[in-house]
């Protein structure tokens, strides 16, 4: 049995960086046994005190995370223990192969070690999850350095180097041109990049029976080209006339971007490098590169550092919760491209059928004649799915109403949640179904004479928004102090997440587009804001009573994204405001048109009683 070093230099936290994982040697069987190298540097790791455990198991017949060692998540009891090597260095031998220590079935095969490492309290850990390759029995090969992904600058000499599970013929190439040979079970050489653009590094080996190659891809970048975008693009995906499609970021503070996806085979390519227009960045894709109805999938690399899906993203694949999506609420969902990228990764089709509304010119009832039901697909059936709404509609008009309200359908972290912990506001969450089914509900409610009215949350978004991961303060775990959309610490008492700043133009050019686009793309009605009370950077932590007293600029910034989608669509939606702010600024707001939520159930309970001391219901006029 064979002992093998397995390097691994982690440099993870959501998608912030790249993992480097090295095998010595690198074709690793699962009748090897490996040692694990783990240097924290740069991760949420670094300097962490006390002892690192991993929460580990195998991809066993392709299905990841089988025979865990320890399967309570959080507990470390039993977990096996990297040893300190000095600094940020750790390491974990395992005591036998990789199949015994797994406790691997006979007959079953392992192609993956599955991986998190985490502290002694399980409080702070590697993410995303780590996959390190398991080779099959035979002549296997695999090039050890430079790294998958990597970027180098024009005129730096590396070492390229690769490695056999047998001593034989090699060949290592560079974009199909061979830099060296050997007859070995290791191969390297040095390569000076005299040219910017893509390189592929390959090893080749031959025994005389079998073949085996494996490749890397890098990148030499040149400098950002500054060029003003085209007229009349929104943050985005924008289709054009042509054809062609054009990719539009908004990334004040950036200096460089790189579109990638399944067009570019998820490697860095120069012809999507993103031009940079002040603070935002944009490339346009050729028509020749999709088909109609295709469902492309994206994603954006910013300044060669951070991945991220893009903020205004329609619709997502996220890798660690779409699986626990209930059977047949999401038919067909593409797969996300594995072993290629990290993170979240944006969807897109390309010239879409549009859907076929059989319900048009849609007159909603007079917002003082409302009668709203509000509703949380999670728990309106065991399903969790439109598709039951859809179904049991007939109940909901038994009872009278005359509105549905949603709670937050919006993409948010995880798939079991009420959903005021978003991620992307103007994608929406595929836990309860497709797009187009959410189209077919919308549509049979407004058959039925029942408005849309849908919850939003822009008081705050969660970690895993790119908002929060372009500009992040990874030693504080919060939003970076330069963050354009969020505040590093919140203005008021009841937040929870991260708290937007609304007075900045990049959260209103946000939060108005993402509105315009629910209107436009799926005929809501109306919205409901979340603790809109919060839209304010006054700051009033510790006295809750200066942040329900009235506040001109929160009042400016509230008219001002009315009047922005009013001005935008075709009908003036509704305007729903969960305040709870003092009667002279609630009094404001319903003068201009919004309308209130307000707590009146002590007047009410008072007058049902037949009390005289609290039953005032004046208040009711403007909710």
């Amino acid at each position: 049995m064979r002992k093998i070093t397995l390097c691994f230099v982690a440099l993870l936290c959501f998608a912030f960086a790249k993992a480097q994982v090295t095998l010595q040697p690198s074709t690793a069987t699962q009748t090897d046994q490996v040692t694990i190298l783990f240097d924290a540097t740069g991760t949420a790791l670094e300097n962490e005190p006390g002892t690192f455990y991993a929460y580990t198991g195998v991809t066993i017949n392709g299905q990841r995370w089988q025979n865990i060692i320890v399967p309570t998540f959080n507990d470390n009891n039993g977990a096996p223990q990297f040893v300190n090597a000095g600094g940020n260095n750790y390491q974990l031998t395992l005591p036998s192969s990789i199949e015994q220590f797994y406790n691997v079935a006979p007959g079953d095969v392992v192609s993956e070690i599955c991986l998190v490492i985490r502290n002694s309290s399980a409080t702070v850990q590697t993410n995303p999850d780590i996959f390190l390759d398991v080779f099959p029995p035979g002549l296997n090969t695999a090039i050890t350095s430079p790294q998958n992904g990597a970027i180098f600058n024009l005129n730096q000499s590396i070492t390229v180097s690769g490695e056999s599970s047998q001593n034989t013929a090699l060949e290592l190439s560079a974009n199909g041109t061979s830099i060296a040979t050997a007859n070995a079970m290791n191969i390297s050489t040095n390569y000076t990049f005299t040219n910017t653009g893509a390189f592929t590094f390959s090893i080749f080996a031959d025994n005389g029976t079998n073949t085996s190659s494996n490749s890397v891809n890098v990148f030499v970048p040149t400098a950002t080209q500054n060029l003003p975008r085209p007229a009349g693009l929104k943050n985005g995906v924008n289709e054009n006339a042509d054809g062609s499609v054009t990719f539009l970021l908004a990334a004040p503070l950036k200096s460089d971007v790189m579109l990638i996806g399944d067009f570019s085979n998820w490697n860095l390519d120069p012809n999507y490098q993103m031009n940079k227009d002040g603070d935002y960045f944009w490339v346009t894709v050729p028509a020749s590169e999709f088909t109609a109805n295709q469902v492309f999938q994206y994603q954006y690399l910013v300044d060669y550092d951070i991945k991220i899906a893009d903020p205004f993203s329609e619709l997502i694949l996220d890798p660690g919760s779409d699986q626990f999506i209930k059977p047949g609420n999401f038919p067909n969902l593409p797969a996300y491209p594995d072993g290629q990228t990290t993170g979240d990764v944006s969807l897109h089709t390309y010239q879409a059928t549009p859907y076929n509304w059989t319900t048009n010119n849609f007159q909603k009832p007079d917002q003082e004649n409302l009668v709203i039901y509000e509703i949380l697909a999670r728990d309106f059936s065991e399903e969790d799915s439109f598709q039951q709404i859809i179904d049991r509609i007939d109940y909901l008009e038994t009872l009278g109403i005359n509105a549905l309200q949603f709670m937050p359908v919006n993409e948010f972290e995880g798939t079991d949640s009420w959903g005021y912990n978003p991620k992307f506001h103007g994608a929406l969450d595929k836990a309860y179904g497709t797009p187009e089914k959410f189209k077919e509900l919308i549509d049979l409610c407004h058959s039925k004479g029942i408005a849309v009215i849908i919850d939003v949350v822009y008081n705050h978004a969660f970690s895993q928004s790119p908002l929060c991961q372009m500009w992040w303060d990874q030693a504080n775990f919060r939003p970076a102090s330069n963050n354009p959309y969020l505040n590093p610490t919140p203005t008021h008492d009841f937040n929870v997440g991260y708290d937007f700043n609304h007075e900045s133009q990049w959260t209103k050019e946000y939060v108005k587009q993402t509105l315009e686009y629910w209107v436009d793309e799926y005929r809501i009605d109306g919205f409901r804001f979340d603790l809109s009370k919060g839209f304010t950077q006054n700051v009033t932590i510790g006295n809750i009573g200066a942040w329900n007293a009235y506040d001109q600029s929160r009042v400016n910034i509230l008219n001002d994204y009315k009047n922005t989608l009013w001005n935008a669509t075709s009908n003036d939606v509704y305007m729903i405001l969960e305040h709870l702010g003092d009667q002279p600024e609630e009094a404001a707001l319903a003068n201009s048109g919004f309308m209130l939520w307000g707590k009146m159930t002590d007047q009410f309970n008072e007058n049902s009683m037949g009390f005289s001391g609290n039953t005032n219901l004046f208040r009711s006029y403007f909710t």
